[in-house]
């Protein structure tokens, strides 16, 4: 990976990475493609309308369906979706620990149950990558040992012991591998785990950060603590991270999340809000979020952002919506995704141009005032 720092504005980073298949620009946003698609939207979506440049696709549920294996005779996830450039994808772990009926980490890996068909199935560091190499992402997760929040000072040294261990194993793994011929064109990221307990983040962040990855993520964050411990959490934890390795905070969320989140240095999310929230009729403004479904936009005949100037804002209006809303039409859910998502991918583009232009504070204020707070 070939990565730079573009400009810099308090902590708040402008980088650009180069992987086998795109150059990023940071701060970026990665739409969630589950299954190997954006809800709702394909390859043509991402590539001509959205023009992103990565996303996210999800190691978990890939290897149970299709499966890995299927994906690898279909050429990896570029060939087998179309999607021609970078594709990220998790460890599957989270999905492990949370979607499954039983799900027991141990020092060696995590037992779960498949959610699809109840068939039992076991991670390890090694076995996660492998389901990558098949997979044929541009940047691949290692296996973490996540625990929800909030949790026992005991079991979150256990986390960060095992992510420890696990990270030696996979980066092990990874360079023995590349040595052989697999994964030459692949980048692997580390998880620091920790909690909110900013001396078990910074254990957790000086040992990984010490090993030779590529980039390094925040993981365990987002899942039931206060915003504000989470804004902190990164706080602490970024300035133990290489200034000359991408910086990624995982699963993180709102639009005020990616803003607070961007001052505190963070390079890389990833979020299924814009395209769930979308789903189920919120969508993302310039002023804050509106529910198309409300009675008050059944004859509103403006765009759904007035500063918007999305495919679905320059087509059609917010009466079409929630007609579309209301009457189950599937295009509704095409249309709003990708409203969210252009808010979204616009929003970090402004937000990359501020640090370029030294004005980060300003973009920050401007973005809450338009929201009134």
């Amino acid at each position: 990976m070939n990565f730079r720092v573009d400009a810099v504005d308090g902590k708040a980073r402008a980088c650009t990475f180069t992987t086998a298949h795109s150059t990023v620009q940071t701060p970026v946003f990665m739409p969630v493609g589950t299954s190997a698609v954006v809800k709702a939207l394909d390859t043509v979506d991402m590539t001509e309308t959205l023009e992103t440049q990565i996303i996210l696709a999800n190691t978990y549920h890939l290897y149970l369906r299709p499966g890995d294996r299927t994906v690898a005779k279909l050429g990896k996830l570029h060939g087998f979706t179309g999607y021609d450039r970078s594709f990220l994808t998790d460890s599957g772990g989270f999905q492990a620990f949370s979607l499954s009926d039983i799900s027991k980490p141990d020092d060696e890996g995590i037992l779960f149950r498949s959610h699809i068909d109840g068939s039992k199935h076991y991670f390890t560091p090694s076995k996660v990558l492998d389901i990558q190499y098949n997979l044929g992402s541009d940047i691949m997760m290692i296996l973490d040992d996540l625990v929800a929040l909030p949790a026992t000072k005991k079991r979150i040294a256990l986390s960060i012991d095992r992510t420890t261990r696990w990270a030696e194993e996979s980066i092990t793994y990874h360079r023995f591998k590349q040595e052989h011929g697999t994964g030459v064109g692949q980048n692997i990221f580390a998880i620091i785990q920790g909690g909110t307990d900013p001396e078990f983040r910074k254990i957790s962040a000086e040992s990984l950060c010490a090993m030779d990855f590529d980039g390094f993520a925040i993981g365990g964050l987002s899942v039931g603590e206060a915003n504000q411990a989470m804004y902190d959490t990164v706080e602490f934890t970024t300035p133990f991270m290489p200034e000359e390795k991408p910086r990624y905070l995982m699963g993180v969320g709102t639009p005020e999340d990616l803003v607070e989140n961007i001052e505190r240095g963070v390079d890389m999310f990833d979020c299924v809000m814009p395209t769930r929230n979308a789903r189920n009729g919120t969508l993302f403004t310039t002023f804050g979020k509106i529910n198309i479904k409300a009675a008050r936009f059944k004859e509103d005949n403006g765009p759904i952002d007035d500063a918007c100037d999305c495919y679905t804002c320059r087509h059609f209006s917010r009466a079409y919506l929630n007609h579309l809303y209301r009457a189950r039409e599937l295009t509704y859910f095409r249309l709003a995704s990708l409203h969210n998502l252009h808010y979204y991918l616009s929003l970090v583009k402004e937000a990359r141009n501020a640090i370029l232009e030294g004005n980060f504070a300003g973009f920050k204020k401007d973005f809450y005032r338009k929201r009134g707070k």
